[in-house]
């Protein structure tokens, strides 16, 4: 396979990996009926899943860079399948809480592994489109892989878009299994000697701008999720859509970033990450918080302001992940996309945790004190400007 048959395919990995992370959140409200649980609670369902994902990135860290990227992947991305499927088929909240932790422990490094593979494949000074294209994989999650999500669990139960999703996803660990070249040019970088985990966090400690990076890249997940994990919950019950406009808000918000995301992509790499990321953020702060404020309102007008969210935010993404995956270079890069994703998935699930106390619902079945989530995603996404400006190029990239 060429590599750009390979960033497709790991295109299609992310997409899956995306939506099973998103599916939980546009059905909060059905959890939260079904379930009988509090905003609190469902603040812990979204958090479990980023938890267990940064306990396995952890471990990862340690040996991710002494095997092939091929067979660590097929690994990670088998163990994600089968967790998905088994979500399917939990009977109450307590197991699916255990089972999201499972997919979580194996769904940790999936993201990390993408991003090594398509770092080894492409020098930075390309690198920013195919971050853009891997990163329309969060687009098509949301314009068709979420709907469609939502739109079985109307047709059937919530159940059903896990199922759905698991086989999509063991249907793709096929191909990778038969089809994948092996990617070792890390191991030819370290002579053929496997590193010790000493030296392993010893390469990333003492190197400063490998600390910045993994620093920046954590302020900017939780700057990033603070205001997601309630957005559908909120427009439902504050703001008046139902279900079926929530899945047309995610589809709509996944076709323009789809278009968006590669554009965004050869501006990175045309005008520089540092212009790009800044102007991208700064936009993002409008629509973030005219969300947060937003009552009863036309459909046609909260779409319009939850679509440039939808293209901003995962747009200041893009520029960022190139930069702080050229933080590293190519003989430790897994190790520090592993640690990377670790404080990233942690992030997730400190910002669920941390809106989940914010929020409150009151007696009207309303949620209250989103305007402070929103708020706080502001301060977070200022101080990021600030960090990656800090991060330099490694040698080698």
């Amino acid at each position: 396979m060429d590599r750009r048959s390979v960033l497709y395919v790991l295109a299609g990995i992310n997409f899956t990996h995306i939506v099973d992370s998103m599916l939980i959140m546009p059905l909060g409200d059905l959890f939260i009926e079904t379930f009988e649980i509090s905003a609190a609670q469902f603040s812990l369902l979204v958090s479990v899943y980023a938890f267990a994902a940064t306990l396995s990135a952890l471990l990862a860290f340690f040996v991710l860079d002494s095997f092939d990227r091929k067979s660590a992947l097929l690994l990670c991305y088998g163990g994600f399948s089968i967790g998905t499927i088994l979500c399917a088929f939990a009977p109450s909240y307590t197991v699916l809480i255990a089972f999201r932790i499972l997919t979580g422990l194996f769904g940790g490094v999936i993201g990390a592994l993408a991003l090594s593979i398509v770092s080894d494949l492409y020098l930075f000074k390309e690198r920013g489109k195919a971050m853009g294209i891997l990163m329309a994989a969060f687009s098509g999650a949301s314009a068709l892989g979420v709907p469609f999500g939502l739109y079985l669990a109307a047709q059937g139960s919530w159940q059903s878009p896990f199922l759905v999703l698991g086989i999509l996803a063991m249907c793709i660990w096929i191909f990778v299994a038969f089809k994948f070249p092996s990617f070792t040019k890390h191991l030819e970088s370290q002579g053929g000697s496997v590193p010790s985990m000493r030296s392993t966090i010893n390469q990333i400690t003492r190197d400063t701008n490998q600390v910045n990076a993994l620093g920046a890249g954590f302020v900017l997940v939780l700057a990033h999720f603070m205001i997601i994990p309630f957005i559908s919950p909120y427009l439902i019950k504050n703001v008046g859509l139902s279900q079926e406009d929530i899945a047309l808000q995610f589809f709509l918000g996944g076709i323009a970033t789809v278009i968006t995301s590669p554009l965004i992509g050869r501006f990175t790499d045309r005008f520089g990450v540092n212009k790009v990321f800044t102007i991208t953020m700064l936009l993002c702060f409008i629509p973030t918080m005219i969300i947060v404020y937003l009552g009863v309102s036309p459909l046609w007008y909260v779409l319009m302001f939850t679509t440039l969210f939808f293209v901003l935010a995962s747009g200041r993404m893009i520029p960022a992940n190139t930069m702080i995956t050229a933080s590293a270079g190519v003989e430790n890069r897994g190790s520090f996309m592993a640690i990377k994703s670790a404080l990233q998935q942690f992030a997730i699930g400190l910002s669920a945790i941390i809106s989940g106390q914010i929020i409150y619902i009151n007696q009207a079945g309303q949620y209250e004190n989103y305007p402070i989530v929103g708020y706080i995603a502001v301060c977070t996404g200022l101080v990021t400007i600030f960090l990656i400006r800090r991060l330099r190029v490694a040698t080698g990239n």
